[in-house]
Order: structure tokens, then sequence, then C-alpha cells
């Protein structure tokens, strides 16, 4: 069963005007579709309508300027059918139909005015196989099935290769036209495919995109939304490289061009931003993570002021999954070492001698409730010297750290 004469009539006339007029904001609009649609459940139809099965139900024709829209306008229909039919793995199959048919028509067509539809069918491509996959995994009470993700990483791999490779060259803030270069499409749809590799936790993709990009300086002349997506995602590749300077500075970019009203995405950039710049010892203020609702560090910054372990501690473990989730949980572990360091520096200030015995320590760590022996000391301390957190030596005989007389405790060694 195919859609209402009138709502096809509507659809067809609305792409018909975009095509014909080479309307980029037109076909951005004439291709999207109503996916947070709250009829989209997922469930068994209850609107009278049938959703597509194999192959497109409909059989419109539309050529402009020689170029067959046909197939575009059919899937187009197939789509808003599919939603009206609250059938979310029709609604992706249809989608996928719709995002393949404007990538054939987009190396048919001269110039860049179709990217804005490219990049409406990307997102909508992405947000579709995110929900089918929500819903199958929901009722099959599984979690890790993203089949229709992956199939949806295929298509905008294409419209990356389309674009990329277009001949004409890039003249960053042309407006789009018939003369312009398809490159200027790259930057979003990179971010989009970023997203889904993080998604599908193929991280070893994300690399087949910087070189081709970087080397061309795409990620320089692209929209400041895109550019600062774009570093958010490469600060978070160099994180997990422990690329820890180079991540700083891409979240820093990303913190600092983030549009001012966009909160939650300021959220986001933070989320990975303060743990580098914790094991990088520059600790955030309190008003920033009041600001930011992130609460959830403020024991581990606490604990690390003060070298309270304890604090710390718990404060890590009380948001354990949490930190998994982001994959930050093992860089604030490192971030214990410099707990450690300042718990040792206030023990000498409190000692006031360069010879500290070790049970003293031992003695520290008890009185914060997590009693360890002279042997872990010994070990926490040899990889304070090793990193030159700590200046000076371990006399095992003696059981004593000597302190360097000059600075014992260098802090251009922690801040960096």
């Amino acid at each position: 069963m195919a859609l209402p004469r009138s709502s096809i009539n509507a659809l067809r006339s609305s792409l018909d005007r975009a095509v014909s007029s080479k309307d980029p904001a037109g076909i951005a609009t004439a291709v999207d579709v109503p996916l947070r649609n709250t009829n989209v459940v997922g469930g068994p139809s209850t609107s009278g309508v049938s959703p597509p099965s194999s192959g497109s139900v409909h059989r419109e024709q539309l050529k402009v300027d020689g170029v067959d829209w046909s197939n575009v306008l059919n899937y187009l229909l197939d789509v808003h059918l599919a939603i009206a039919s609250n059938d979310l793995a029709s609604t992706f199959e249809a989608q996928s139909s719709l995002h393949s048919a404007l990538n054939h028509n987009l190396s048919s067509t001269k110039g860049n005015w179709l990217i804005p539809g490219i990049h409406t069918v990307c997102r909508n491509t992405h947000r579709a196989a995110a929900l089918a996959d929500e819903y199958v995994n929901r009722n099959a009470g599984t979690k890790n099935d993203h089949k229709r993700l992956q199939n949806a990483v295929t298509l905008l791999q294409a419209s990356y290769s389309k674009t990329l490779n277009d001949r004409v060259e890039l003249r960053p803030n042309e407006p789009l036209s018939e003369e312009g270069s398809k490159k200027v499409g790259v930057l979003y749809i990179v971010n989009q495919l970023f997203s889904m590799y993080f998604q599908l936790n193929t991280l070893r993709l994300c690399k087949n995109l910087l070189k081709p990009v970087e080397s061309r300086s795409i990620h320089e002349s692209g929209t400041m939304g895109e550019m600062v997506t774009y570093r958010y995602y490469v600060g978070r590749l160099n994180m997990f490289e422990d690329q820890y300077e180079l991540a700083e500075q891409n979240f820093d970019y990303a913190l600092k061009h983030c549009h001012k009203s966009a909160v939650a995405n300021k959220k986001r950039i933070l989320n990975y931003l303060v743990p580098v710049k914790l094991l990088r010892g520059r600790l955030p203020t309190n008003k920033l993570l009041e600001k930011y609702s992130l609460y959830e560090f403020v024991p581990l910054l606490n604990g690390m002021r003060s070298g309270n372990l304890m604090e710390f501690s718990d404060g890590l473990m009380k948001n354990q999954d949490l930190f998994i989730r982001r994959g930050t949980y093992l860089l604030l572990e490192k971030c214990k070492m410099i707990c450690y360091r300042n718990l040792f520096k206030r023990i000498w200030k409190i000692v006031g001698t360069e010879q500290i015995k070790l049970d003293y320590i031992a003695a520290s760590f008890k009185w914060l409730g997590m009693p360890i022996d002279l042997d872990e000391v010994e070990c926490i301390l040899s990889n304070l010297i090793f990193k030159s957190y700590i200046r000076g030596y371990l006399s095992h005989a003696k059981r004593v750290l000597v302190l360097s007389k000059k600075d014992p405790f260098p802090t251009a060694k922690v801040i960096k």
C-alpha cells in the first residue's frame, strides 16, 4: 500500500522544486524525514498503512535536466510510509535505499549544491540505524547487535569517497553552486563516521579518515561547528593513544570555539578534557565543575589537591561505571600517582626533614584507612622517583626515603 496521493504530490513537488532550482537548502528540506517523531516506536502498525516490503512500493517518475530522480523520490516516499507504519526496521531499510539513490545522483550532478541534502541523509541514516538497533536489542534482550549501524557505515563511507575525490579544487567559504567543490561536504560526513566508529568501538578505522582530511587541510576549512566536532573526536582518539598533550590541545580548541549557548556540547568536551587536565597536573576550579554539573570529578579533585587517597579512591569507585562507559577510567586511575605525590609532600612538610622513615608513610596510609606494608610503600615511591615526581632515593636497608635538598617535589614534572 502506498502513501495517499495528496502526500505523494506534496513530497514530489518539494523535491522537484528544489532540484529544478538547484536550491541547497531546499534539497536538504525535501529529503529530510521526521525520525524524531514520537510515533516511531518500532511496534506493529496501528495506522492502517502497511510498510514497504522489498523494493519500492511507489512507481513515481521524476526527471530534471536529464537526470533521473525517480529512485530518490520513490525511496523518500517509502521512508515516510515506513514512519507512518511505526516500523523502525522498514524505516531504516527505506532510508538506506534513499541514501544510496542520492549517492548515485551526487555523481551525476555538477557542483556542490546537493551537499546539504547529502548531509541530511547521512544524519538520518545514522539516526535510523541507531533507532532500529536499539529497538532490536531491547526486544531481543541483547546489547551488541549493531548490524544496521554497520550497514549505515558503508553508505556514509560511499558519501565520503564521492565528496573527497571530487576533482574541483576546494575554495574555503565559497557559496554552494554548480561550480563549487563537493569536498566542502567532507568534514561533516567524517564527523558522522567518527561518531559511528566510536559507537561500534572500531577506532582503528578513524585513522583511515585523518590522513586524507588533514593532508588537504579540509579540517581547517569547514564551518566552526564542524571543526569543533572534528577536534573533539580527534582529541578522544589522541587520549586513547596516550597522546595527552595533543588531546589537551584539541579539546581546548573545541571548548574555546564551541558556541556559548551549546552548554550540553561543552559538557561533553569537558567529560574528556577534565581527566586529561588532571593527569597533566592542571586542576580545574570547583566553580567550573559546578557550572557544568561535573560533580563526579569533585572527590577526585579534592583527593588530588590534599593527597587524600581515600577520598580519591572512593570517588573513582563510586563513578566507576560512568568512567568506564566514557573510556576515561584507566586515565583517571593514572592520576592516583599525583595523589600519592601530594600525600608524600604533606608528610615531608610535617616531618620537616629530608630523611623520612617509611614507617611514617605507612602510618599515614593506615590513618587514611588504607593500610599497606613497607614493600608496597617502596614500590609506590620507586615509581614516583622514576617518573621524576619526587627527587631522591630509597635506602632499602634502613627503610628510609632520602629526599633532595633542592626542590624534592618539582612542580614542573607534574604540571606539563
